[in-house]
């Protein structure tokens, strides 16, 4: 009896949720598109950017498919940032951490174009972060570093001199990003409880890194406010904290592992106006909302903001911040909710995906 191989049924499992979706697809074409969100598959034989449009409503509908002719490693990359979008919108970049590379899509009206795929000059990329023409990404594998690029219309280059390394060889990275005034870099380390810090000379160029302690253990994804203050989650002290950080690259506690009563909050988002932070507990499929004061100060709004789903391992922000999604694998769901006023959540969708999806990006 003839058996069917793991690319075979990987390929069948595409076909059918894109047949599963087409009428959503079709109803979409009528409705107008607001936006989008994305996501990877970190397949071991095939990578693709799953795209979804975005209506008025925040209700998604699957819109494509993108292969980034690179491999995924086909199990849970534990990060923040491996699917983003430049700040114009214009550019998706994602990580092949099977293939050591990035891939570089242009974003058009009909879908995504893929325009460039490089080395990440490291091993297991996990994490990316643009600010204008420079891109950074962090290296997991191996003894672990920071590369940068210059991203010219689609097209990458490596900035000579630009490889840092992190505190240590075995430093277990999270996530990677600018601060809003990109003359900063910041990188979390879950496995030593350290933040890294990198000062970017004129050319784009890091110095660093500064090794910091974080407030609180496991500090995992992150976000700033329009003010510059970083706010950390930590997923062993089940807590956020919040940070100043000046032109050095040094980190001052601002509110310190601030609770939020659940388990393994690992990835936050902040709204563009700079007053709420939200983070997944992926080990109680909860959301939880804080408050950020004109400090930075951080308190707990509600302990439930949202109930996305179990193992809820990323969340991505709309660009206008009105709605927040979350990539759910244990139920293979992305759920959507408006933000409203006051801070509060309210479920406007959930679709269907497939599993071991990783990474999510909303424009």
């Amino acid at each position: 009896m003839r058996t069917i191989g793991t690319r075979t049924k990987y390929l069948l499992l595409l076909v059918i949720l894109t047949i599963t979706i087409s009428p959503a697809m079709a109803g979409a074409s009528a409705m107008s598109k607001n936006g989008a969100v994305y996501t990877e598959t970190n397949n071991v034989t095939d990578n693709r950017i799953i795209s979804f449009d975005r209506s008025a409503d925040g209700s998604l509908s699957m819109s494509g498919s993108f292969s980034t002719n690179g491999l995924g490693t086909g199990i849970s990359l534990g990060n923040q940032g491996g699917v983003i979008l430049t700040d114009d919108g214009k550019n998706l970049l994602a990580v092949d951490a099977g293939s050591n590379e990035i891939s570089v899509f242009q974003v058009k009206s009909k879908g995504l174009v893929l325009t460039d795929k490089v080395s990440s000059a490291g091993t297991m990329p996990i994490s990316l972060t643009s600010h204008k023409d420079l891109v950074y990404v962090v290296n997991e594998g191996g003894n672990g570093n920071i590369v940068g690029f210059h991203l010219d219309d689609g097209k990458l280059s490596m900035i000579p001199n630009s490889i840092r390394p992190l505190s240590s060889n075995s430093a277990g990275p999270a996530e990677i990003s600018f601060n809003p005034e990109g003359n900063v870099l910041v990188v979390t380390e879950k496995s030593t409880n350290k933040i890294d810090t990198y000062v970017l000379d004129k050319h784009g160029i890091p110095i660093g890194p500064i090794v910091q302690n974080s407030n609180g253990q496991t500090p995992f994804g992150f976000a700033f406010d329009k003010k510059g203050h970083l706010i950390v989650s930590e997923a062993t002290t089940n807590a956020l904290s919040s940070y100043a950080v000046d032109d050095w690259g040094n980190l001052k506690t601002i509110s310190g592992s601030v609770p939020d009563f659940h388990s393994a909050p690992c990835w936050v988002v902040v709204t563009e106006n700079g007053k709420f932070a939200y983070t997944n507990n992926a080990h109680d499929g909860t959301t939880s909302s804080y408050r950020i004061d004109k400090d930075g100060e951080l308190s707990l709004l509600n302990q439930v903001a949202a109930t996305p789903g179990v193992g809820n391992i990323d969340l991505a922000l709309s660009q206008d911040s009105k709605f927040v999604y979350s990539l759910n694998s244990g139920v293979n769901t992305i759920a959507g909710f408006r933000v409203n006023s006051d801070g509060s959540l309210t479920l406007v969708t959930t679709v269907n995906v497939m599993s071991g999806l990783d990474g999510l990006a909303a424009s």
